[in-house]
């Protein structure tokens, strides 16, 4: 109870100087944090976890590298991965590589391709305010040397209002955002996925929870 309460009232601390991107906790090098994935029935389907390293600082910019582990339902890994993060000014912006679904990272294995594409949070962001939208395209060759490509698109994001959220990790002041998500993988023959989203984002620490169609990912440990 007590490590619980002290990650919130931590976190509490990250949302009241949300403008100063040293205190986002994306840039807190060493730390991690635990995501878990559940299907629609609320069965664990898996966790993705983040290590966050090489926290950088090039005037008023900060950047960091964020290591990812998906791990299946036994705890069994299935792949990893590297992102990047950076901040100027208290606006976020995130690495698009990282709203890949768990089952397109799954399908891609440890794919090795180039490219970069980030997504903004806005520091002063409030109810009824339109978001920018984010594309990313990248071709990459999976494990098995397969040629591939992947689109992701998030298009129509809105903030919907502010909710207060609890995880097992904690709890976490967030404005409740949704978008529309349209994600294609070109092995030979590419459907387009596509799904309407909510999530809950915390000023100064990131999206605490989404949720879809397919399920709910939500913030189980944070170290």
């Amino acid at each position: 109870m007590k490590k619980i309460l002290s990650v919130t009232l931590l976190l509490a601390s990250f949302t009241a100087f949300s403008q100063n991107c040293d205190t986002y906790y994306f840039f807190q090098k060493n730390k991690t944090v635990e995501m878990t994935f559940t299907n629609k029935k609320g069965k664990e389907t898996g966790k993705n976890i983040y290590t966050i390293s090489d926290v950088k600082k090039s005037g008023a910019t900060f950047s960091s590298t964020i290591n990812s582990e998906l791990f299946d339902s036994k705890g069994k890994s299935i792949t990893k991965a590297t992102n990047n993060i950076k901040c100027t000014g208290g606006v976020l912006m995130m690495d698009m590589k990282m709203f890949i679904p768990s089952t397109q990272q799954e399908q891609m294995g440890m794919a090795e391709g180039g490219a970069e594409a980030f997504i903004e949070y806005p520091a002063n962001m409030k109810e009824g305010d339109k978001l920018n939208d984010g594309q990313f395209s990248m071709d990459f060759k999976m494990q098995s040397g397969i040629n591939a490509h992947i689109d992701v698109s998030i298009t129509n994001r809105k903030v919907d209002g502010k909710e207060a959220v609890t995880t097992p990790a904690g709890t976490w002041d967030c404005f409740k955002i949704s978008y529309h998500s349209k994600i294609k993988m070109k092995i030979g023959i590419g459907i387009p996925i596509n799904a309407d989203v909510t999530e809950w984002y915390a000023s100064g620490f990131g999206v605490v929870k989404t949720e879809s169609g397919g399920g709910k990912t939500e913030i189980t440990a944070v170290k």
